[in-house]
């Protein structure tokens, strides 16, 4: 049998900033990884040797600063997300263009949109991060949906349609399933709603040349020979002493546990004894989002020279809510990028890529015209067909969910510790937030020796 003084279970951002802070430490650390690589939703798909697809997290921003830095460290570069030209928006059939980050539609339509995120910015602002279910109006907040506030505040169907095509590109499910509590916290961990929705000056502004993978990549390279692949982990049981951990390939004895994985995967390890029943419970009211990430990959983005900059946002009558450019930074392919979510998605779920691809170039054309059906090559990935994802991107709470259980996500359950991006108050969901949760969980680690 095998011993150290700690594991950590999941080599994604969380996992490995965990290992990195606990070794620098002087810890002896193991790393437990399912899949046969580093990342976890960050998931870099190399096409040739210069050209490569992020098919999961990918996007970047102002105020996430420990991303920055670790690239910075690392010696990667970043690049601005192409934002140039005209926009379209697809409603009822019907394509239009527009400028900026508000499609231009009727007036009324048009006003009802600022109003209703605005409120959502000013409510926001009114949820501790640290400890959203004891906002003043939480019990009121965490018994509706997200799509209970939308109904009461969007009074026309344009409005209704551009923001539930924002809505559901942002949190990756239907506003129907969806504490508004937890939306209303999400918003306000990335800063705000427009940071959330935003290019320039938000979530979507820069990409990690390379792919968003490879700080992963190279921070595992740091410590490779600890990591332990094609190895998860089925059971936990605890003693006075530590814990012992069966996984694929062996056992191991420690001291203490971080486990940074998605909440729900953390409810099928087999715990003894069994974890408190308001972390078992909280765990099933944590679906993850649903998402197929799709790609159309041209010998050039064509769309430049027609002056578009390759954003759609589209109502339910295409099967993707938005698209951005995901073209490299020398423009060398063109790369448009789709984001099939939520009640979009699932039709689609159990379709070949080959069937799906059909699906979604022929709403590119709708919104482009015959020259997109000249891909070079399409491909996407279902994360919901992830067995060590189980969907994307995050995790997140139903009503109820807050108020009832509180912080027991992150509370420690004896020796065993949790991270994840799930479990940070700051950028939740996110790449900066799943770095933040490493270092809190090695942190509490060592502050309690």
């Amino acid at each position: 049998m095998d011993s150290c003084e700690i594991v950590v279970v999941g080599a994604g951002y969380a996992g490995l900033t965990a290992a990195r802070h606990l070794i620098a430490a002087g810890k002896e650390v193991i790393v437990l990884e399912a899949r046969d690589r580093v990342g976890g939703r960050v998931y870099t798909q190399q096409i040739s040797e210069d050209f490569y697809v992020d098919l999961g997290g990918q996007w970047i921003g102002p105020t996430q600063d420990k991303i920055y830095a670790l690239c910075q460290e690392l010696g990667i570069d970043t690049f601005g997300t192409y934002n140039q030209g005209k926009n379209i928006i697809s409603l009822r059939k019907k394509v239009k263009t527009y400028r900026g980050l508000i499609p231009k539609i009727d007036l009324p339509s048009l006003l009802n949109i600022d109003f209703t995120l605005k409120k959502l910015e000013k409510l926001a602002k009114q949820v501790d991060l640290e400890t959203p279910w004891l906002a003043d109006q939480a019990e009121k907040w965490d018994s509706q949906t997200l799509a209970t506030f939308l109904d009461r505040e969007v009074k026309f169907s344009n409005a209704r349609a551009v923001i539930d095509a924002g809505m559901e590109t942002v949190y990756a499910t239907s506003s129907a399933e969806i504490s508004l509590l937890n939306a209303l916290f999400y918003i306000h961990s990335g800063g705000s709603l427009n940071a959330l929705l935003s290019i320039d000056q938000g979530a979507q502004q820069d990409r990690i040349q390379g792919g968003a993978q490879l700080p992963a990549e190279r921070l595992a390279d740091q410590f490779r020979d600890r990591i332990r692949f094609n190895a998860p982990v089925r059971q936990i049981a605890q003693d006075e002493s530590g814990v012992l951990i069966q996984y694929d390939g062996g056992q191991i004895r420690a001291k203490k546990i971080i486990v940074a994985i998605p909440p729900t995967l953390t409810a099928k390890i087999d715990y003894r004894p069994s974890l408190p029943p308001t972390r078992v419970q909280l765990t099933q009211r944590m679906p993850m989002g649903t998402v197929i990430k799709c790609y159309a990959i041209y010998d050039r983005p064509w769309w430049r020279e027609l002056g578009y900059s390759g954003q759609i946002v589209a109502d339910p009558n295409l099967p993707f809510q938005t698209t951005f450019d995901n073209s490299p930074a020398d423009g060398s392919k063109g790369v448009l990028m789709a984001f099939c979510l939520a009640n979009r998605a699932r039709p689609l779920l159990n379709l070949s890529m080959e069937e799906r691809g059909k699906i979604i170039l022929a709403g590119l054309v709708h919104c482009f015209g015959p020259a997109a059906a000249k891909v070079e090559q399409y491909l996407d990935h279902s994360w919901a067909a992830e067995e060590w994802s189980g969907g994307c991107y995050v995790g997140l709470r139903s009503p109820g969910a807050w108020v009832g259980y509180g912080n027991a996500l992150a509370e420690p359950c004896g020796h065993i510790h949790w991270a994840g991006t799930e479990t940070a108050t700051v950028w939740n969901g996110y790449i900066e937030g799943a770095i933040r949760s490493g270092e809190d969980a090695a942190l509490a680690i060592l502050s309690h020796e």
